[in-house]
């Protein structure tokens, strides 16, 4: 999980898609956090992205930093702990400055069933499932 976390946090943004109906979307995010053992990242209840994982809950991120990417696939579960939302947003002044924990706006997603692969041009791609 950590190498995980370390690769999307080095990254500084990646990129998080979803389902709309049939149609992919994707969005740039930077949120993430490891909290209670699990994945978590942040965003808001009037976004479309938290429409799209509620309806839908199948989720997958991409980064790239230097000469490796990152996939990521997993399952995004709502998790409404106050705790969750203010450790992510200690960890972003930029996300703090805009948002507040207690805000009923603000929402947490933990990911589970995840299953990354971590590629480059020169290796064999490395799989982590949790």
């Amino acid at each position: 999980m950590n190498e995980i976390y370390n690769f999307l946090k080095d990254c500084s943004n990646y990129y998080l898609a979803t389902l709309d109906g049939k149609k992919p979307r994707v969005r740039p995010f930077m949120s993430i956090k490891i909290y209670n053992d699990k994945l978590y990242i942040l965003t808001t209840k009037d976004k479309n992205v938290s429409k799209q994982m509620h309806k839908n809950p199948n989720v997958e991120l991409c980064a790239y930093n230097k000469d490796e990417w990152i996939r990521v696939t997993a399952t995004a579960y709502e998790d409404d702990d106050i705790n969750a939302k203010q450790a992510i947003l200690d960890d972003f002044p930029k996300l703090e400055e805009m948002y507040e924990a207690q805000d009923p706006n603000v929402e947490t997603f933990y990911l589970d069933n995840v299953t990354a692969t971590i590629s480059s041009f020169d290796d064999k791609p490395k799989i982590i499932k949790l």
